[in-house]
């Protein structure tokens, strides 16, 4: 049964990269240059260089373009709806033009070394074992698989998995247990939403607590 619930995730990761794959080689690449002014409207929540100092928002500095663009194009459509601010403030955003500048701006940007709150050192070796073993018994697959190491993300042009290592732990919190929960349900193929089911509360801290220590 594992093994062939196993089969089942890996064929549509297998797709999803593919699409992402074929999405991105379309996709027009935005201009950091003139996103630098475009994201001055962000920067109340994300920072001027998308190092938010808020665990409310998500840091994007260093985040891939693509996945910005399809965060805020989600927001818009209403196709995903966890945030209400953040609903309102992608609404400004004028164009599909304009959210790939934004995006390049902030992709182009270095993540901070520092987080927010310091690394409860135990309770992250339970969440690097999550994060690179999963859970077979359970069915959980392991993070890394899509997220790459340290939570780094794979590629550019597989931008379909965000980057969240060094994410603000309470940011991690909040978004799998959104898509625990059905408040966030914007992930290819319901992946994320499958996976966040089946953790509990303390292996989704133990994730969040990992990720968050995984700055540069």
């Amino acid at each position: 049964m594992i093994n062939k619930r196993y089969s089942i995730v890996a064929t549509i990761i297998f797709a999803v990269f593919l699409g992402g794959m074929t999405a991105t080689a379309w996709a027009k690449g935005g201009d950091p240059v003139a996103g630098k002014d475009k994201a001055a409207l962000c920067a109340g929540c994300h920072g001027d260089d998308g190092n938010s100092l808020s665990a409310e928002f998500p840091r994007l500095a260093g985040q891939y373009e693509s996945y910005i663009v399809k965060q805020v194009r989600d927001f818009q459509s209403g196709k995903r709806a966890n945030n209400d601010t953040m609903a309102g403030m992608a609404a400004m955003v004028a164009s599909v033009e304009d959210a790939h500048d934004i995006g390049a701006y902030f992709s182009s940007q270095k993540m901070a070394k520092k987080p927010l709150t310091d690394a409860d050192k135990a309770l992250a070796v339970k969440g690097e074992k999550l994060f690179t073993e999963g859970n077979p018994m359970e069915g959980v697959y392991a993070c890394i698989n899509c997220h790459g190491e340290r939570g780094k993300g794979k590629s550019a042009n597989i931008s379909t998995f965000p980057r969240i290592g060094g994410q603000h732990r309470d940011y991690i919190i909040k978004n799998l247990t959104d898509f625990r929960d059905g408040r966030r349900q914007n992930d290819p193929a319901g992946m994320m939403t499958d996976i966040a089911r089946k953790l509990t509360d303390d292996e989704i801290k133990a994730l969040a607590t990992y990720l968050s220590a995984q700055l540069p």
